[in-house]
């Protein structure tokens, strides 16, 4: 854990990791598909990523939607794992619950025992299927057990601020466990997190590229409402830059 809060960006490309870096960003969680809540990128982002930015954590997620995984899923996110370490990530971001909304502790266990298999120190964080689970803080107790470095959270509010009272307990509930908020995290919400007891803030700082296309706009796919949303996200070196400020006023 950090002396002072740490300051993670999601990012989706080896561009996005260097604008991080080099605004200020601690590490990165990279993943691609960012407007689905984020899913596995590819071995090769991975290994461009790493050389582009500052830690990459990968975040480990075979698909969009619920996080009731089957034995097959958890299987295919094991080796994912496994790949995501040896392309050089520095930590792998992962998380399972049990039908009836609980964390599922051996699947957790499962893919953190992925992480280590290369014998060399790697991070384990538990994404945000916390946030659906059916008590967040009750979850987050199970966390030191397992061994996993730190736990990303909107306190299983809609946004990380509406969740900041619950956020403090998760905090109280996992010693030894990095708390990150994130969740709808703007720069000028950082101060009041921390003061809850976040020991990391995460945020996407993502904004629309621009098109590129050359021809006729058709739609491909249900997330292409329009010309202009049919897009992808990049990251946004303005958002990165003020995030440090914040975090290092109250750091």
């Amino acid at each position: 854990m950090t002396a002072r809060p740490a300051l993670e960006i999601a990012v989706t490309s080896p561009a996005g990791a260097r604008t991080a870096r080099e605004h200020g960003a601690d590490r990165v969680e990279l993943c691609t598909g960012l407007e689905l809540g984020g899913l596995t990128p590819s071995a090769a982002l991975i290994e461009a990523a790493v050389e582009a930015g500052p830690p990459v954590q990968v975040l480990v997620r075979c698909r969009p939607g619920d996080f009731v995984h089957d034995a097959e899923e958890i299987a295919l996110m094991a080796t994912d794992v496994r790949s995501a370490v040896a392309s050089g990530a520095a930590g792998v971001v992962i998380g399972a619950l049990t039908a009836d909304g609980r964390l599922d502790v051996h699947a957790v266990a499962a893919l953190a025992e992925a992480a280590h298999a290369a014998g060399r120190p790697v991070e384990v964080t538990l994404h945000r299927a916390v946030d659906q689970a059916a008590d967040p803080v009750a979850a987050a107790a199970l966390l030191p057990g397992l061994g996993l470095t730190r736990v990303l959270t909107s306190g299983g509010a809609t946004t990380a601020v509406e969740g900041a009272g619950r956020i403090a307990a998760m905090a109280a509930a996992a010693p030894g466990v990095e708390v990150m908020a994130g969740g709808g995290v703007r720069p000028d919400t950082i101060a009041e997190l921390v003061a809850a007891g976040a020991a990391a803030v995460h945020l996407s700082a993502k904004t629309r590229a621009a098109p590129r296309r050359g021809g006729d706009w058709v739609p491909l796919s249900a997330g292409g409402a329009s010309a202009e949303q049919d897009t992808h996200f990049v990251t946004d070196p303005a958002v990165v830059a003020e995030a440090r400020r914040m975090l290092d006023a109250v750091g």
